[in-house]
């Protein structure tokens, strides 16, 4: 039998040891050549465009010589003021791709020996980074559309006589919420939140081309998809997939939500539930790259991402 690519040699491509093997030269180097990619990691300035620069070798940082001002290899993007290592931050970046099922902050800053608020901060500014690649997707061809609940679970009391309903609106907490995924077959995944999954029929007419055949299951409220769609069904009580009609894949990128909030996590706050949902939608959709190619890609797009305003002064503003 052959071997299956995810445990070939093939699909590791990076690791810790040769992170910190290579030195923080090299993984500087790297940072270069991934934030100026156009230039083969020749510095450009991020406030005039300009390539003349003069070189402070001793803080690794460039004096522009038509602006006059200064900037780094992280200048502007979701690593500036950084005050961890490149090595560190390369190793971080390794430790987040190779969580097939998500990675808690409180591992994240025992394996690199940071503080939990360091940890939590720098991974949500990745998964921010890495959600930016689907913006303003579109989908074609045939997509699959469905709804999964997180949160919101009400404990029982202890004692028989005390328990209520928990089915009932007046007893719930009011923190569940639905994940709404639409995935396109070979395609990407794009993820919502919401408070009902009937919103999705809405979110649809965003980014669902109209030549776009959707796929959905029999919950009455995908019933307006017909109105602009051409809308295929399945009845799961009767089968999960018929004559090509299903929802097993968008279902597939479910599991692997439901492992990360479940296993790794725990608990989610509804507030950054978008932020597991969208993180765990890159990681179903790039499942087949090398882990190495994996950090490069999330590197690339965190280089190229501008400073989060949702996370700078994250602690500072929630003190």
């Amino acid at each position: 039998m052959a071997q299956h690519f995810l445990l070939s040699a093939a699909a590791r491509t990076l690791s810790l040891k040769g992170i910190y093997a290579a030195g923080e030269d090299k993984n500087y180097e790297t940072f270069k050549r991934l934030r100026w990619a156009k230039t083969d990691g020749a510095p450009v300035c991020p406030h005039c465009g300009s390539l003349d620069h003069y070189e402070i070798s001793t803080r690794r940082r460039f004096k522009c010589a038509a602006c006059g001002k200064q900037f780094s290899v992280t200048s502007g993007t979701i690593f500036a003021s950084r005050k961890l290592s490149f090595t560190d931050l390369m190793a971080a970046i390794c430790i987040f791709v190779n969580g097939a099922k998500g990675i808690s902050a409180l591992q994240l800053s025992r394996d690199l020996d940071v503080q939990h608020k360091t940890a939590f901060v720098l991974a949500h500014k990745l998964r921010e980074a890495i959600a930016s690649e689907t913006k303003g997707t579109k989908l074609f061809g045939d997509v699959e559309i469905d709804g999964a609940y997180f949160g919101g679970h009400v404990r029982p009391a202890n004692v028989k006589e005390n328990r209520r309903d928990r089915r009932l609106a007046e007893n719930q907490t009011g923190k569940r919420r639905v994940v709404i995924g639409i995935r396109q077959r070979k395609g990407r995944t794009l993820a919502f939140v919401s408070k009902h999954e009937a919103e999705g029929v809405e979110i649809a007419k965003r980014v669902v081309d109209r030549l776009a055949t959707i796929h959905a299951d029999e919950a009455s409220h995908w019933d307006a998809l017909h109105e602009g769609w051409e809308a295929k069904r399945i009845n799961h009580s009767e089968a999960y997939s018929l004559d090509g009609i299903c929802t097993n894949q968008v279902e597939s990128y479910f599991s692997r939500l439901r492992r990360m909030v479940q296993g790794q996590h725990h608990h989610v706050s509804p507030r950054y539930l978008y932020q597991y949902a969208n993180h765990a939608a890159w990681l179903e959709d790039h499942r087949r790259l090398a882990n190495g190619a994996l950090a490069h890609r999330a590197l690339g797009l965190a280089l190229g991402h501008g400073v989060s305003r949702n996370w700078k002064g994250y602690w500072q503003r929630s003190a």
